[in-house]
């Protein structure tokens, strides 16, 4: 981690006064690098400060998000994959808040366009998608851009009491409602028989 923040820090630096629309160009390709979206967030706090690192990073993940919104609207294979990907880790019956969504952004090895899916499911249109996505962006840019460097040196108890307390916060977030549909409240049991 540290060699390929290493690098992106040399590479951004170097472009001069470039340099922000190529961090904000960085995290449109990111995810084919496979650079976590932590990462890039320290390394915009390093590099142009907490205010601007943030604003940057809040930009490029919200660009970055209404990109997948058209790219999975219009690649079926895309869309194919990434709904294997939500059906294996969350289900059908899995509804989040923006508000939970935001939190599980904060967790670096969660899927970053699986939870923008989980937005497309919780909204109706385009603007409420990129109204969720933005604010579903801002605690994980602001996060790793102004705290990413105390992170790294937190004790396993401070993460592990971090770890809980969004755990905590992700619970009371939670949707208050289940909506069970008629089919598959009265389906009817396979193998007996009234006979």
């Amino acid at each position: 981690m540290d060699d390929t923040m290493t690098l992106l820090f040399v590479f951004i630096e170097s472009t001069g006064l470039l340099a922000p629309v190529i961090f904000i160009g960085i995290h449109l390709i990111r995810p084919f690098f496979f650079i976590p979206v932590p990462v890039l967030c320290i390394v915009g706090g390093i590099l142009f400060g907490s205010v601007f690192g943030t604003l940057y990073s809040i930009l490029g993940l919200t660009i970055l998000s209404i990109l997948f919104y058209f790219l999975y609207r219009q690649v079926p294979k895309l869309s194919k994959k990434i709904n294997t990907l939500k059906q294996k880790w969350l289900g059908d019956k899995v509804n989040f808040t923006i508000g939970q969504i935001a939190i599980l952004r904060l967790i670096p090895f969660i899927n970053f366009h699986l939870l923008s899916l989980c937005i497309i499911d919780v909204t109706r249109n385009f603007r409420e998608y990129a109204k969720g996505s933005f604010y579903s962006n801002i605690p994980v840019a602001l996060l790793y851009t102004v705290f990413g460097q105390f992170i790294r040196e937190f004790s396993p108890t401070v993460i592990l009491t971090i770890l809980l307390a969004l755990t905590l916060l992700f619970y009371l977030l939670r949707e208050k409602q289940v909506i069970i549909k008629w089919h598959e409240f009265f389906h009817p049991k396979t193998g007996k028989s009234y006979q």
